[in-house]
């Protein structure tokens, strides 16, 4: 199925879409192109707001745009995934204390995927603060972005979790 169906289909039944994604079997670079593809994703979904804060800039003078998208770009497609890497790692730890039986490989792709899922209401999100700066409707916005990732992720690792991933690794 392709991947944009895919990212609709999470909104609405994210552990049969990790399911569907753990069944093709331990594709690496599949996880793979879906965090870089995310991390790309959260990365142009902060140029609005890099664009605010450098045009009305925090005071006296405006910050320059190349500094401010050149150390978002380093931090989202750099530092990111390979912190993403750990995270997914003490997540799956976790799961085995509280009895998971997954993979390795099925706690990456639950958090990859849902980074890469909610990269659009992310993108939303960044246009909100690019148009409206700090104040509610981003404030909204950005809880909105945070619950939708959390419980694509917490479903997609509980389906992960579960044991149904015949990869091990």
């Amino acid at each position: 199925m392709a991947v944009s169906r895919d990212i609709l289909r999470s909104w609405r039944h994210p552990r049969l879409v990790m399911r569907d994604l753990l069944a093709v079997g331990r594709r690496e670079d599949r996880a793979l192109a879906f965090l870089m593809v995310g991390c790309f994703l959260v990365f142009v979904a902060q140029w609005p707001r890099l664009m605010r804060v450098s045009s009305l800039g925090n005071g006296a003078e405006a910050t320059d745009l190349t500094m401010l998208l050149s150390t978002s770009f380093f931090l989202w497609v750099t530092i990111m995934p390979l912190a993403l890497y750990g995270v997914a790692a003490l997540t799956h730890l976790a799961a085995r204390l509280l009895g998971g039986r997954g993979s390795w490989y099925g706690a990456r792709l639950a958090l990859f995927w849902s980074i890469l899922a909610t990269a659009p209401l992310l993108m939303f999100h960044g246009l909100v603060f690019g148009f409206m700066g700090e104040g509610a409707a981003t404030d909204l916005v950005g809880l909105l972005v945070l619950a939708g990732c959390l419980a694509v992720w917490a479903s997609g690792l509980y389906e992960a979790e579960a044991g149904r991933d015949a990869s091990h690794g």
